[in-house]
């Protein structure tokens, strides 16, 4: 068996998650659902969310729409709040230096943009979507495997422009001293969040509940640190109606 929720983790994060772990998993040992007692976050993403054993993780919207959606159970979407968005939605901020004077997306199309994956929603297909509407998509790319890399690649000024999760960016902006060197430009439109899977067979109804009956008894602090609110039941159509970027784009 094996869990993972490693989409949000950070060293700050990493003791509330432990706490949510143990909510998660008694609340399945309550309804005969057997669990790992420690998360495996160290484990490479695909690897999980491919298990045949995967008891819970969170994935991203593009790969599930993409490679997962057709081999796991989709169990549900923890809404973490997130301004302008409707509950269990989110947005990405596109994040640019401080002191840099331009004011509008369409002003960086020559610029210098930074990304943690291709494969990324919040990163990359919601950036190429947006910027797509505007006519353009940054020729001048590179990859820095991470949010936060992004983030501070964009204040270190060897790039330009970022494309953040929005929910990752709220925890920059806690956690990260760069993050005062930096200004959002632009939000995307909302999209559906970073799901909770299981393996394909899965008993999505007793998980829905053990997860949901979990957030509503995290502590005070817990809530705070994670910024979780709830769980939210977004249909897979929806994930599957989100536009990707084209093949090589």
């Amino acid at each position: 068996m094996i869990a993972s929720l490693m989409m949000y983790l950070r060293p700050e994060t990493a003791e509330a998650h432990g706490r949510y772990w143990a909510l998660i998993s008694g609340e399945l040992a309550a309804r005969g659902i057997a669990a790992p007692e420690t998360l495996n976050n160290k484990a490479e993403e695909f690897t999980v969310w491919n298990a045949p054993d995967l008891i819970l993780s969170q994935t991203c919207g593009m790969p599930y729409r993409l490679w997962l959606h057709d081999h796991v159970t989709l169990i549900g979407t923890p809404d973490f709040a997130v301004a302008g968005c409707p509950p269990g939605y989110y947005s990405s901020v596109f994040v640019i230096r401080a002191d840099d004077p331009r004011e509008t997306i369409s002003e960086f199309r020559a610029a210098r943009f930074t990304y943690n994956q291709s494969f990324s929603q919040s990163g990359y297909a919601a950036a190429y979507t947006h910027c797509s509407a505007e006519g353009f998509w940054f020729k001048d790319r590179s990859q820095s495997h991470g949010h936060r890399n992004s983030a501070q690649t964009v204040a270190d000024g060897r790039a330009d422009i970022a494309a953040l999760d929005a929910v990752s960016w709220r925890l920059i902006q806690r956690y990260d001293p760069f993050a005062s060197h930096l200004r959002v430009l632009e939000r995307t439109t909302p999209t559906p969040g970073l799901p909770y899977i299981a393996a394909a067979g899965a008993n999505r109804i007793a998980t829905f509940a053990a997860v949901s009956q979990a957030i509503a008894r995290l502590m005070p602090e817990d809530i705070e640190t994670l910024g979780i609110r709830g769980l939210v039941d977004i249909p897979s159509a929806a994930y599957l109606a989100v536009p990707s970027p084209p093949i090589g784009a």
